[in-house]
């Protein structure tokens, strides 16, 4: 970072809180204009939404109760659910923010939810063998790099032990998970631009608000829903004798 900002660019454009943590400790002069950053304020990255105050501004990510909409989604895809884990990455505080408002949800739905580090393979395959074992189990997966980065890991192991897992951007449905809700990915960086051209014609970043996204898209990868998912959900319904 210390590199790019040596160059003196006249804004510069970032994406999450990992990128714009480091950019705001090089600099306070230069303008940013951030995209998909959780809880903006929180973070200490800006003053508040409507007067950001400082040298960044731009596109905050959903606030946390959109996750209890994840877990609603997973008890209208799978009735029989009642225990969730969720992968997250605990060094984010978003993850705790996500984890609390599931946490609150659980028990109007019925469901408890149980927290597993996305940081470690092996934990991710005990928890989700742990959650097989015990039945009725199921997946929520938000989108953060240690999530796609293990991606086929998740994916291959919800399809081995046929878990319903509901995903938090419609990357991963794309890449074979089954159901996803989230913002529209593309919407912000359209608006991302319209800052970008707004700072260069002399508006100040400290006076532009903090956004958060207005559009949102449910999608649904029908292969996934077809195949290994789709018999899970019929042998989980399937009543079991003593001893299976």
């Amino acid at each position: 970072m210390t590199e790019l900002v040596a160059l003196a660019p006249d804004v510069i454009v970032t994406l999450g809180n990992t990128g714009l943590a480091p950019l705001q400790r090089a600099t306070r002069t230069i303008p940013i204009v951030f995209v998909n950053v959780a809880d903006p304020v929180g973070g200490g990255f800006v003053a508040s939404l409507a007067r950001p105050g400082g040298n960044a501004t731009g596109f905050a990510s959903p606030e946390y109760r959109l996750s209890g909409k994840w877990l609603e989604l997973l008890k209208q895809i799978s009735p029989a659910v009642t225990w969730a884990a969720f992968i997250r990455d605990p060094t984010l505080p978003a993850g705790s923010g996500q984890l609390g408002a599931l946490q609150a949800v659980g028990p109007f739905l019925g469901v408890e939810v149980s927290p597993v580090d996305a940081r470690d393979s092996g934990e991710i395959e005990r928890a989700i063998a742990d959650l097989a074992r015990a039945g009725n189990g199921g997946l929520i997966v938000p989108p953060t790099t240690q999530t796609m980065v293990r991606r086929n890991l998740i994916f291959t192991l919800a399809a081995r032990h046929r878990l319903p897992a509901v995903y938090g951007e419609r990357f991963f449905v794309g890449g074979g998970g089954l159901i996803s809700y989230g913002p529209d990915p593309v919407e912000p960086w359209r608006h991302a631009a319209s800052y970008v051209d707004r700072i260069l014609k002399g508006e100040k970043p400290a006076d532009l608000p903090v956004q958060a996204p207005t559009k949102y898209e449910l999608v649904i990868n029908l292969k996934t829903a077809k195949g290994t998912w789709a018999r899970g959900a019929a042998d989980a319904a399937r009543p079991r004798r003593r001893g299976d």
